[in-house]
């Protein structure tokens, strides 16, 4: 007799126990009040999802569907926000592992399955029981006292196992001694969402003035949607330890630009400890495996100045080298000052600025890009857009000579050096010649006018005549 209570005591427990399986209390999307997303630069967002869920009370299973596949789990946070500290998660599992025939096989290995085959003559049904035997690269199956490999026929499941979700689904132990209707909020971690900053530069006819677009590119791959949210963006470099940071929201004061330097800003702009934090003024939706744009900034008439450069090496000053190069290549180069006077003053997140101009006939063109890093307020943006075509310079070494060397660091040489730079455009240009000169260094002799640009740095601005040229000479001597 107490066997037979015995075991039905195990029977009434496992009875009970699925149906507490079958029997949780799911909550979707359309319990969702409104989602927050703050997106990092290296594939990392803070999710806030709150929702308005009916709860039952005491000890119950919440199965919380629709979250980021890519959750890290270990930083979820559920809390109830009309009555806090009523809720307790006393255990939490995620899941996401997402229903597929394939996954349907694999859960099924092991089990019995039915096969259903249809004749193609008479149209008729013949069902028979399978055990999966394997469903590694194909599925093996054993029907009766035979073996079959292939897709017999239709395959048909009892049931889904419980460890299947068709969405990405975190299943959490409640105790609720609240109230039955309350207000969560589940904040976790996730990969699967990033941004970038684009930006698009249009110079005038002048080089003297820009106009600026600054757009954020969003990527969602993280397994789920984020309808009507409030989305920001820090820029900076997060530390990341074994991928387990905490970080929280804060909330945004904006003020606004001058409205004659610069359009309102799609995103409002502050501090965030040692980063900046940008938040859209309006709500977006962020679909799954969707990339969108959003308005960063807008401004026009920029001062830039554009300069062609000439750089050099070190290496040339020590030794004997003759010829240093034909038809050099001259870098083109433009800068711009990120400063309220400037029509800017906003700090620039880190991305790519693409830079254009009208033709003749009043169509852009491009003409360069350049990525830039993370630029505060008040700092110069300067971009290498290629190298020209029309200035090219000849550089040759026309004397060398040492003249000491007493000692392991006691070493003097002197060099002369002749560079000439030719021009056949139909305007006269400005060319920087930048020289790095290695030790204690002095320029003798020189053809043009320098300036010291930094301890190991001289440097000339050169005017070359429209399709003409400039010759600069000029001898130095360095000591170690």
């Amino acid at each position: 007799m107490q066997k037979t209570f015995a075991v039905s005591g195990l029977l009434l427990s496992l009875v009970g126990s699925a149906y507490a399986q079958t029997e949780e209390q799911r909550s979707t999307l359309s319990d969702q009040k409104e989602v927050a997303v703050t997106i990092y630069n290296e594939n990392l967002a803070l999710i806030k999802d709150q929702r308005k869920l009916q709860l039952k009370r005491g000890v119950f299973d919440l199965a919380f569907r629709d979250v980021s596949g890519k959750m890290r789990p270990e930083t979820a946070l559920l809390r109830s926000l009309s009555a806090p500290g009523s809720l307790s998660v006393l255990e939490q599992n995620f899941n996401f592992d997402l229903l597929t025939p394939q996954k349907l096989l694999e859960k099924y290995v092991g089990r019995n399955i039915n096969v259903i085959r249809t004749n193609p003559a008479t149209g008729a049904e013949t069902t028979e029981t399978a055990q999966v035997l394997s469903a590694n690269n194909g599925v093996v199956l054993k029907i009766g006292d035979r073996i079959e490999t292939g897709m017999p026929g239709r395959l048909v499941y009892p049931d889904v196992p419980v460890n299947l979700r068709d969405r990405p689904t975190l299943v959490m132990a409640l105790d609720n001694n609240g109230a039955q209707q309350q207000d969560v909020e589940l904040s976790y971690l996730t990969g699967g969402l990033s941004w970038k900053a684009d930006y698009v530069v249009e110079l005038n006819a002048g080089d003297d003035k820009l106009d600026i677009s600054g757009w954020v590119t969003l990527g969602n791959t993280s397994g789920t949607t984020y309808r009507n949210a409030k989305l920001q963006l820090v820029a900076g470099d997060v530390n990341q330890v074994k991928q387990r940071i905490q970080i929280t929201g804060s909330n945004i004061q904006y003020s606004p630009a001058p409205k004659a330097l610069m359009k309102k800003e799609a995103m409002a702009e502050e501090s965030l400890f040692e980063y900046h934090l940008y938040t859209l003024d309006r709500p977006t939706t962020i679909a799954e495996n969707q990339t969108k744009q959003v308005a960063l900034l807008t401004a026009t008439g920029v001062p830039a100045r554009k300069e062609l450069l000439l750089a050099g090496s070190d290496y040339y000053y020590q030794s004997s080298y003759g010829d240093l190069g034909q038809k050099m290549k001259i870098a083109v180069f433009v800068e711009f000052e990120n400063k309220e006077s400037a029509h800017l003053g906003m700090p620039l997140p880190k991305g790519v600025i693409r830079v254009y101009k009208k033709d003749g006939a009043g169509n852009a063109q491009f003409i360069g890009e350049d990525s830039v890093d993370h630029t505060p307020k008040n700092e110069k943006v300067r971009l290498k857009l290629g190298e020209a075509f029309d200035v090219t310079a000849d550089k040759k070494q026309t004397d060398f000579k040492k003249l000491a060397a007493g000692g392991k660091y006691n070493y003097a040489f002197e060099s002369a050096y002749e560079v000439v730079l030719k021009n056949a455009k139909k305007e006269a240009v400005v060319v920087t010649v930048q020289e790095p000169m290695p030790g204690d260094w002095e320029v003798l002799s020189t053809s043009h006018p320098y300036v010291k640009g930094a301890s190991n740095t001289a440097v000339w601005k050169i005017t070359v005549p429209a399709e003409g040229s400039t010759k600069l000479v000029y001898r130095s001597q360095v000591r170690y």
